[in-house]
Parts: structure tokens; C-alpha cells; sequence
């Protein structure tokens, strides 16, 4: 039997005071819909439906390997249900409803959650929780451990409002059970809106089983609303992060001053100083020493590796480079075995050979670096000539002396020197010595002859 998931995602969020659709904000450098999609293809669902409307353009780039649903009109939660109709009526299965705005669901709780409904052969299942009383979520009615409806806040009479346990607002149920009581929806409601919650009352009238799945803590299903809570999540979330990577033996200084994103991967006996961000897919090996302050993004650092101060972003480090402080990597670029990067260089789309060296203010863009290359203080590759991008390739050995210009497509041999202060056009063969700068030439007593026009010149 499948497992289908819909995932809510068209509204708004006024309340963000964003242009933006709400799930597009991002809670530790992911945005919302991400983080629960990703948890839904952990589980091993089979097919994902994400509902958008308000702006979907921007929710849809985000998003692969689902089917997207569009509602037009946001008319409520049952609306937006009847938009799959298409899709999943008369299909047999388990659908499980999310919202999109709960980054903060689990996989672990999704599996429970389908788990509990296979098991007790229930037609729907509410995720519930029990809340402080003045939370305006909806209150769940039980009758000998059968949900039998979900009395919203604001019509909860005196008795009612003092239940505790309360509507999550995610669901699991039978599939053609949920179809088939969507179509007995209506919104003869003071919104004028279809709500989800008149399915629990639906499948109880046609004595259909619901039960209540409760789960301990409500912050892993709570709804971001707005900014508030939109850090608070960010706060949660990174602290969860943090003390999975110090259980699996890293060793992060500071648990609050560090920022890492749930699919990052960090090896033991690694060490993370404050003030480091690090996102996307990156994987970082053992034995590294990083930071303070770095940012690192879709980055692969292999073993014994140490990066200060530094940003890099969609690169290869391997085992036992040195990097910073104050270096950046950017778009593809690859750091062989003990390279070292030193104060203020910047490389892009480069290949960095074994045991190089560019040590401090220097520009490597668009280049093939051999193994063992010296790149002396403020050597530039200069690869753009206002139109089109050209490469630098310096072989095995060579020596590039400081404040060189390097003017691409160009080619240093191995074994070649480049002297300091040239500007090389042209090819540079294996074991030659290249110079390309203007003879010195001395005017004797010419300095005074300056001093004195430059005395003139302020008088």
C-alpha cells in the first residue's frame, strides 16, 4: 500500500511582512518547505504533493522530485485538499497532511505518526499535543480514547476551553476515506472557508475511526507565524544541530555562536571555533581545525585541514591544506594536498596543485596551478578581458615572483621564473626565466628637482 504526503504551501504569511510566500523563508539557512520535504523523503513516502498559490514561481525553484498542486484561491485548508482531487481520489493508501510552515518535523515523528495510524486501522489520525490553555489552537474531544472533533478556540464554550490536549494541524489518513469525506465539506463558516477539521467531525458521523496521535513536545510541530518565531525556530533548530555534532565527537567552542546546517556532515575530532557558518551540503573530514569566523558553503574539506577567518563556497580541500586567515574560494575550485592559502588571496574555478603555495594578496582566477608553485605577494591571473574569461596554467615547480600580472590564455613551463614586477603575454617555456618590465633608468639629483616643484605646487 502507498504513502502519499501533501504538504500545504500556498499562502501568504501576512504576518512575515515579507513580499515573499512564508515556507520560502529560511530557518538555518534552508527555507521551510525544504526542511519538511527532505524529512518526507527520508521517510520513504511515495509521492509528495506541495500546494502552492501566492507567488508559486518561488516555492516551485525550490523544490525537485515532487508534484506540485496549484490553488488559485486560498479558501482554507479543505480547499487546498481539493485541489489533489485530481491526483489521489479513489487512490488506495495513507496520506499524511503537513503544513508548510513546520520546519522543525522530523522524520522520526512522521514514521511514528503513519506507523500508529497502519497499526490501529484507523480511518484519520490528528496530531495532538498537550498545550498551556492559552494557546488558540483547537481543542481536541475525546470519547474513550476515539477523537470524536476538534472545537476551534474561538468556539470552545467554558468547559471545553480547559482541554489541553490540542489540534497540531497535521493529519494522516486513509486516502479514499479522506477524499470521499472532502466532498461533504462545506463553508457555511463565518470565513466562509473549508476547514480541514470538518473531516474529523464528517468521518465520526459516518462512524469511520479517528484517533489522536500525541507527541510531547509542540515545537517540533508549531506553525511559524512571524519573525519571532521564525528565529526562535532558528535558535531550536541550531541548537538540536550543535548537540548532534558534539554526541558524534565534535568539538564545537561555542554551541551558541556557531551555525551549522542540518545536512552538514562533520567528521570526529574536528574542531569548530565560534563564529563559523556552515550550510548547505558540506562535509568536513576529521582532524580539522576551523575558524574562528569562517563561512562555508556546499564546501568538501578533507582530513587534517586547518581554514582561519576565511569564506568558501562550492570547493574541494584536501587532506592537510591551510587556508587563511582572510582567503576566499569561490565556484569550483580545488585545493590539492598541502597547499597552502595564505592572508587575502582569492581564488576562482582553479585547480591548486600539491604542496603549492600563493601566501598572501593574490588573485587566482580561471587557472590549472601545477604541484610545488611558489605564487609570490600580489600575483594576479588576469583572466577577463571585459567580454570573455581565458585560463592561467603554471606548471610543476615554477616560481612566480611577487606582484606578477599573469594575462590569460597564457602558460608557465615547469620549472620556469617568473622575475617580480613582469607582466607576462607570452607563453613562459620549461626552466626559462621570464622578465617583462621596463629597464631601470636613474635620473641623478632628480628627486630634489621634484621637491621643489612639489613645493611650488602647494604655495
Amino acid at each position: 500500500m502507498k504513502t502519499y504526503a501533501v504538504v500545504m504551501a500556498a499562502g501568504k504569511g501576512t504576518r512575515m511582512k515579507s513580499d515573499k510566500p512564508k515556507v520560502v523563508h529560511e530557518v538555518l539557512y534552508k527555507p521551510m518547505i525544504n526542511h519538511i520535504v527532505d524529512e518526507l523523503k527520508q521517510v520513504g513516502v511515495d509521492e509528495i504533493y506541495v500546494i502552492v498559490g501566492h507567488k508559486a514561481e518561488e516555492v516551485e525553484k525550490l523544490l525537485d522530485g515532487v508534484n506540485i498542486i496549484y490553488q488559485r484561491e486560498q479558501l482554507g485548508t479543505g480547499h487546498a485538499l481539493m485541489q489533489c482531487r485530481d491526483a489521489l481520489a479513489n487512490r488506495p493508501g495513507t496520506t499524511v497532511v503537513l503544513n508548510g510552515d513546520a520546519p522543525l518535523i522530523t522524520s522520526e515523528t512522521l514514521q511514528n505518526l503513519i506507523a500508529y495510524h497502519n497499526d490501529n486501522e484507523l480511518k484519520g489520525t490528528i496530531m495532538t499535543c498537550d498545550c498551556e490553555l492559552d494557546k488558540k489552537f483547537g481543542r481536541v474531544i475525546r470519547v474513550n480514547d476515539r477523537v470524536t472533533g476538534v472545537i476551534e478556540f474561538k468556539d470552545c464554550n467554558s468547559e471545553q476551553i480547559l482541554i489541553s490536549e490540542m489540534n497540531c494541524g497535521e493529519y494522516c489518513f486513509d486516502n479514499v476515506a479522506l477524499f470521499n469525506a472532502l466532498e461533504k465539506v462545506t463553508n457555511n463558516n463565518a470565513q466562509n472557508e473549508y476547514y480541514i477539521t470538518d473531516v474529523i467531525e464528517i468521518m465520526n458521523n459516518d462512524n469511520l475511526k479517528v484517533g489522536g496521535f500525541k507527541i510531547p513536545d509542540l515545537a517540533e510541530v508549531g506553525g511559524i507565524n512571524d519573525r519571532v518565531e521564525l528565529a526562535e525556530a532558528t535558535k531550536t533548530l541550531q541548537q538540536k544541530v550543535n548537540r548532534k555534532h558534539l554526541l558524534n565527537g565534535v568539538n564545537i567552542i561555542d554551541i551558541n555562536n556557531t551555525y551549522i546546517g542540518v545536512d552538514v556532515i562533520i567528521a570526529p575530532d574536528t574542531t569548530i571555533e565560534p563564529g563559523c557558518i556552515i550550510k548547505g551540503k558540506s562535509i568536513i573530514g576529521s582532524n580539522c581545525h576551523i575558524g574562528p569566523y569562517c563561512e562555508f558553503n556546499n564546501v568538501e574539506i578533507k582530513n587534517n585541514v586547518e581554514i582561519k577567518y576565511s569564506v568558501i563556497a562550492d570547493s574541494v580541500i584536501e587532506n592537510g591544506v591551510d587556508i587563511g586567515p582572510f582567503a576566499r574560494l569561490r565556484t569550483n575550485c580545488h585545493i590539492l594536498e598541502n597547499a597552502h592559502m595564505g592572508n587575502f588571496v582569492e581564488m576562482k574555478k582553479a585547480v591548486f596543485g600539491k604542496g603549492s603555495k600563493a601566501s598572501h594578496l593574490t588573485y587566482v582566477g580561471d587557472a590549472v596551478v601545477g604541484s610545488n608553485v611558489n605564487m609570490g605577494c600580489g600575483t594576479i591571473t588576469s583572466n577577463y578581458d571585459g567580454k570573455n574569461k581565458f585560463q592561467t596554467i603554471i606548471n610543476d615547480n615554477a616560481f612566480i615572483g611577487c606582484n606578477s600580472n599573469l594575462i590569460a590564455p597564457v602558460t608557465v613551463g615547469t620549472n620556469a621564473y617568473v622575475a617580480a614586477g613582469s607582466t607576462v603575454t607570452d607563453q613562459v617555456n620549461d626552466d626559462a626565466f621570464a622578465i617583462a618590465r621596463a629597464r631601470q633608468v636613474n635620473k641623478e639629483g632628480y628627486a630634489k628637482v621634484l621637491e621643489e616643484k612639489r613645493n611650488q605646487k602647494g604655495k
